[in-house]
């Protein structure tokens, strides 16, 4: 989809929202404004929350409702430029030089060049979205190398000049907050913070994602995921977990499990974490018969 297209398709903050929606993912209406803008004023868009929250579910929804590829890039301690925008192809550049013998070739053509997800995207800015995942995992030195492409959408390559997109592509960062990012990055994007749903609109999207799933077991659910969410665990769960969940105990309570045994049954769906486990062992019967209720 071009970005003419792109733009007459997504002509507003709702029409943004049932896009998500025909992707089966529900969003409020400030991600809905927050991606609208961002595809009309061709900038890049910043996702944070705690993790699980659906940001990059958001930016899958993204790229599917304007009909394009997603190309990921998954930010790590020590992602480096080779990882990100490119990197020569060192073998066959020899070998193309042996061949060569004595003639003069030029072995920084298109022929040696490996394009990584940042050059992937300003090659075909209208047939992909771009996703920058947990940001906040690389090092600053990282967010400094994308600060060129966030703002012109070029990147420049020292043996063959700058290379700069025809349209502005569409590019979606998260970051789970696990640390600042710098400001300059910031002044880049267009920002959107989300949060864990409340729960009647958790109960909605279990709904949504899962229509095998009762309406009383997906209320019960997304009420014993948010008690759950106030307490210290060390990983809460997200959405994705919440989901499993009430996937899980509706297949265990159909294989003969009664309620509220089931949803027992099913935790280590929901929690991933012993000391979790532990944690909440003496509290769980009571927190599930309090959502049920």
């Amino acid at each position: 989809m071009t970005e003419q297209e792109a733009k007459s398709v997504v002509n507003s903050p709702s029409a943004v929202a049932a896009g998500f929606a025909s992707c089966r993912y529900m969003a409020d209406e400030g991600l809905s404004t927050a991606v609208f803008l961002a595809i009309e004023l061709g900038k890049p868009l910043l996702l944070e929350g705690a993790p699980g929250v659906g940001k990059t579910e958001a930016a899958k929804a993204i790229a599917a409702m304007l009909d394009r590829d997603l190309i990921r890039l998954q930010c790590y301690e020590g992602i480096d430029a080779q990882h990100a925008l490119y990197e020569w192809n060192y073998q066959r550049q020899l070998l193309a030089i042996r061949q060569a013998g004595e003639r003069e070739i030029d072995i920084y053509d298109d022929r040696f060049l490996l394009a990584r997800p940042l050059l992937q995207s300003l090659q075909a800015p209208q047939e992909t979205v771009l996703l920058i995942d947990e940001i906040d995992r690389s090092d600053h030195e990282f967010e400094a190398l994308l600060l060129e492409y966030l703002s012109d959408f070029q990147i420049t390559i020292p043996e063959r000049g700058t290379v700069c997109a025809k349209v502005k592509p569409m590019v979606v960062l998260t970051s789970n907050r696990t640390r600042e990012l710098a400001e300059a990055l910031r002044r880049r994007c267009i920002y959107h913070w989300i949060a864990y749903p409340d729960a009647e609109r958790e109960a909605s999207i279990i709904m949504m994602r899962s229509p095998d799933v009762a309406y009383e077991t997906a209320r019960t659910v997304a009420a014993a995921v948010g008690s759950l969410r106030a307490r210290p665990l060390a990983k809460p769960p997200g959405i994705s977990e919440a989901v499993e969940w009430a996937n899980a105990a509706t297949v265990l309570e159909k294989s003969g499990s009664a309620w509220p045994e089931a949803f027992r049954r099913a935790i280590g769906v929901l929690i991933k974490d012993e000391e979790d486990l532990g944690f909440i062992a003496t509290d769980l019967g009571q927190i599930i018969e309090e959502a049920m209720a």
